[in-house]
C-alpha cells in the first residue's frame, strides 16, 4: 500500500542511460506534486537509493546491464515493501508485464509515453490505484504460465539428449559442416545422420535449425554462430 500524507510524491528514477534519466527528472519538475529524489544508473545503486530515500514510487528501466529491472524490483521490494515500482520498457510486452507484476511491480509503462501520462501513472501507483485493467493483467499472467510450461517441457526434452548428441549440437552451432563434425567426432556420415535424426525426434522439431534455436534458448548450446549449412 502506498504511503499517505499531504506532501509531494517522491520518485526515484532508475535507468542505465543517465541522459534519459536526467531528462525525465527535468520533465517531472513541472509536476508540482512530484519530487525526484535521485537518478540511479544501475541496480545496486538503485537498491541503496531506495534504502536511503524510501521513495514513494520507483520508475525502473527494465533493460540494464548486470541486474535486470525485474531483479532490481525484487530487491527493492525486500528493502522497502511500500515502494511502488513502475517498469519502463521500450515496447509493450504482455510477458514482461506479467514478470514485472510477479516481481512486485505495479505496472509497465512505455518509455515513449508522454510525461503527463507518466506523471499520471506515478500518482495512481502512489494512491494504490490499478495501472492496468484486470483482464489485461490476467491475460498477461496466463500467457506467462503457458510460456513457463512450454519452457519446462522443452528443458525436459533437451535433458533426454545423450552427451554425444549434445556434442553434435555444439558443433552444429559453430557452423561446422557434416563431414567436419563426423571427422571431429570419429564417426561415419551415416552414423552422424542417425544421431541428428534422433536429436530431432527427441526434441519434437522438424529441422536442425529448430533444434539449435531450442538448445540455444535454454542454454544447452553456448555458441551462437549458426550456419545455414549445418549437417546437411
Amino acid at each position: 500500500m502506498a504511503r499517505a500524507g499531504a506532501r509531494p510524491i517522491t520518485v526515484l528514477i532508475v535507468d542505465d542511460e543517465r541522459t534519459f534519466g536526467e531528462a525525465l527528472q527535468l520533465a517531472l519538475r513541472h509536476e508540482r506534486d512530484l519530487v525526484v529524489v535521485d537518478v540511479a544508473t544501475d541496480g545496486e545503486t538503485a537498491v541503496r537509493a531506495v534504502d536511503a530515500h524510501h521513495p514513494d514510487v520507483v520508475l525502473m528501466d527494465v533493460a540494464m546491464p548486470g541486474m535486470s529491472g525485474i531483479e532490481v524490483t525484487r530487491r527493492i521490494k525486500e528493502v522497502d515493501p511500500e515502494a511502488q515500482v513502475l517498469i519502463l520498457s521500450g515496447h509493450e510486452d504482455p510477458l514482461l508485464l506479467a514478470r514485472a507484476v510477479q516481481a512486485g511491480a505495479v505496472g509497465l509503462l512505455r518509455k515513449t509515453e508522454a510525461v503527463v501520462q507518466v506523471a499520471s501513472s506515478v500518482r495512481r501507483a502512489y494512491r494504490g490505484e490499478p495501472i492496468h485493467d484486470e483482464d489485461e493483467l490476467e491475460s498477461a499472467l496466463r500467457r506467462l504460465r503457458h510460456r513457463r510450461a512450454a519452457d519446462a517441457d522443452a528443458r525436459q526434452r533437451l535433458e533426454r539428449l545423450t552427451p554425444r548428441e549434445r556434442q553434435i549440437l555444439e558443433r552444429m552451432a559453430t557452423g561446422a559442416s557434416a563431414p567436419e563434425i563426423a571427422r571431429a567426432l570419429g564417426m561415419s556420415p551415416h552414423t552422424l545422420r542417425t544421431h541428428v535424426q534422433n536429436i530431432l525426434t527427441k526434441l519434437g522439431v522438424h529441422s536442425k535449425m529448430e533444434a539449435l534455436v531450442l538448445a540455444i534458448r535454454h542454454g544447452f548450446v553456448t555458441t551462437v554462430d549458426i550456419s545455414e549449412d549445418v549437417v546437411g
